[in-house]
């Protein structure tokens, strides 16, 4: 389905209801998402993105009722990452001579998924432009990093569009499709998400990038992403948002993260979370089970937390796996400026403790030094140890 976004411009993407989890299994889609492309018809008429490989038949066969498909000039391909190139290869068996407009590095991307290297590539670079005609341009800015070292965005004149690729997206399906018609809560929620689960770790990148563009002093009156909204009223106020969020982030929660085996972590991890409530009514405390939780829902609220804690019980001489894995995917987000603490319980051997505490170091995390060790199951007084725990996280 075409929808008008402004002038001679159209969204020709594909809203994905269905979908529930992205990049492989590693982020999860609660609300669906889109995959944004957009028709560009002035003197000259040009694709901006595809969609992913699922859609390319619904994507080529809806383009052909809109156009033929041979009057297109040029295809610009923001990023090479299959869920905005999964059609291209299709599209290219219909109009195979069709200059394809990428950074050298979404060339190399591009050939390397679709082992395609005699398509028409015409490599663009910062301030480099493709001529609409009607006194329009297409403008591209690499926006490498963010989050791919292929990426860039678009900028047409004249109707003011930033084509901002992956930058201010979510992964969040609004069939009215435009900003303001979106629940402002999810939108939010999936906005923070998304930054805090991809872009979080290009941080230094984006402030960088949002300074560069802010200098350039372009009038911006639809920012037009590669997923979920598009931003048209007040559309900097997410630019705004990710300059705040690139500033090492934090409000004043904290959140607790674990796993159990006989309930012996779940009761310090509970203890501890009352012990934060009373002593700072005013903080926000969150609390997870990291086995019965979405590991990126509970990324966001650490991305949200000035504080963390994490418990796992000793096993084979090391962590539980569900807790090694999140601190993993933890160490890849880079988060700065966070304090984290350690608990756990253990039954013979006892290094839980010892491990975590390593790994929330090499993620960065400034570990306070109380802890709570506890050997098999916590009594009172094991318990009350969380106190101490709770005052070094709350500590200015």
């Amino acid at each position: 389905m075409i929808r008008n976004i402004k002038n001679n411009v159209d969204w020709v993407g594909k809203i994905d209801w269905e979908l529930r989890e992205f990049h492989g299994a590693d982020y999860s889609v609660n609300r669906g998402s889109s995959q944004n492309a957009y028709l560009i018809r002035e003197e000259k008429t040009v694709l901006v993105d595809t969609v992913w490989l699922p859609h390319a038949e619904e994507f080529v066969s809806n383009l052909k009722q809109i156009i033929d498909l041979n009057s297109i000039d040029a295809i610009v391909i923001n990023h090479g990452e299959i869920d905005h190139s999964g059609a291209l290869p299709l599209l290219m068996k219909e109009i195979p001579d069709t200059p394809i407009y990428c950074t050298a590095n979404a060339v190399k991307s591009l050939v390397g998924q679709y082992h395609q290297p005699d398509w028409n590539f015409k490599t663009v670079k910062t301030g480099d432009s493709l001529d609409l005609g009607n006194g329009k341009q297409l403008i591209f800015v690499e926006m490498r990093m963010l989050h791919w070292p292929d990426s860039m965005a678009a900028y047409m004149t004249g109707d003011n569009i930033l084509f901002s690729n992956d930058a201010f997206g979510q992964h969040y399906a609004v069939e009215e499709l435009f900003n303001d018609k979106a629940d402002q809560c999810q939108l939010w929620d999936e906005a923070m998400k998304y930054y805090a689960n991809i872009l979080n770790p290009f941080s230094p990148l984006v402030k960088k990038k949002i300074e560069e563009v802010v200098s350039l002093n372009l009038p911006i009156d639809i920012i037009a992403t590669s997923h979920g909204v598009i931003w048209r009223d007040n559309p900097l106020q997410i630019v705004e948002k990710y300059a705040q969020w690139a500033e090492d982030y934090q409000e004043d929660q904290i959140t607790i993260v674990y796993d159990t085996m006989w309930d012996s972590t779940r009761m310090l991890a509970h203890r501890l979370a009352a012990y934060l409530n009373q002593l700072a009514p005013k903080t926000r405390v969150k609390l997870y089970n990291l086995s019965n939780s979405d590991k990126n829902d509970v990324m966001t609220e650490v991305f949200r937390s000035k504080a963390i804690a994490v418990g796992s019980p000793t096993v084979g001489n090391s962590i539980l796996s569900s807790v090694g894995g999140w601190l993993h995917f933890l160490k890849e987000l880079k988060f700065k400026k966070k304090r984290a603490a350690v608990f756990g319980s253990y039954g013979w051997s006892g290094e839980g403790n010892k491990e975590l505490r390593e790994l929330l170091t090499q993620a960065g995390f400034a570990v306070v030094e109380p802890e709570v060790r506890v050997n098999w199951k916590p009594r009172e007084e094991d318990l009350s140890q969380a106190e101490q725990i709770a005052q070094a996280l709350l500590a200015d």
